[in-house]
């Protein structure tokens, strides 16, 4: 479904924006680089958003730079399951705006 990422993408990429992308880059290795959080947790985090955000490109990188990084199989699952259960609970979060309008269309039916 998605083209594969490869050399002649990249390059197009490159012709057609070459400073944001490298703009980009520098502020990615900024971003991943360690800091008060080592390269590994940053990449955990990283694969759990990815799952949220649904980037196929995102999670395989990430999951590849995370097992780069010394993360272990099963802490990569850990990190996919918080990134479930955050999605879940967003849907849950935001049902209150669905009752907020359950609840005001029941007072306006029950004005008329």
């Amino acid at each position: 479904m998605y083209p594969a990422s490869n050399a002649d993408i990249s390059r197009k990429r490159r012709e057609l924006a070459p400073d944001p992308l490298a703009a980009f880059r520098k502020f990615s290795e900024a971003v991943f680089a360690d800091g008060a959080l080592p390269g590994r947790t940053k990449q955990l985090i990283a694969v759990a958003v990815a799952h949220t955000t649904q980037c196929p490109y995102c999670i395989r990188g990430h999951t590849e730079a995370a097992l780069r990084h010394g993360a272990t199989e099963q802490e990569i699952m850990e990190a996919i399951w918080v990134a479930a259960e955050m999605r879940a609970g967003g849907a849950y979060a935001h049902s209150a705006l669905a009752i907020d309008v359950m609840q005001k269309h029941a007072g306006a039916t029950r004005e008329v």
